[in-house]
């Protein structure tokens, strides 16, 4: 088991996921777009006030990151795989940052914040145990 909550496997050259008890498999492509389509939309329900768009700017940024970054590390070679793994759980660390601001500023409803935030640091999870289990195989490769 590579993290808490996830399993990470990479077999035949793929890279499988799923819960920690393995029945269930994980679309992550799909969830990471789901994730960016939520949070954009998401946005268009805040206030347009000056002092919000800096929030609003930024936090589009990263939800949207996460998934064009997954979607780039599935053409790369190994090193380029695990570094565009980690920029993508950088982006989802920086979305649960700026979800928390929201819902300490409480100016949107509270229950879609919480629902978005949990899912950035499950989303933060997934690829931090995607990013261990790379680090296991590389240093695996490095002993032989």
């Amino acid at each position: 088991m590579d993290g808490e909550f996830y399993k990470v496997d990479f077999l035949d050259g793929s890279l499988r996921l799923s819960d920690a008890s393995g029945k269930y498999q994980i679309d992550l492509k799909k969830r990471l777009l789901d994730f960016a389509i939520s949070t954009l939309k998401f946005l268009t329900t805040l206030q347009d006030r000056k002092e919000f768009e800096v929030i609003k700017y930024q936090l589009s940024k990263s939800a949207t990151s996460i998934g064009a970054n997954y979607e780039e590390s599935q053409t790369s070679t190994f090193n380029e795989f695990l570094h565009k793994i980690r920029v993508a759980l950088r982006e989802a660390n920086e979305s649960s940052y700026w979800l928390k601001i929201i819902e300490a500023l409480d100016i949107a409803d509270q229950d879609q914040v919480k629902t978005l935030l949990m899912e950035s640091q499950e989303i933060g999870k997934i690829l931090g145990a995607i990013a261990s289990k790379m680090d296991k195989i590389r240093k695996q490769q490095n002993e032989k």
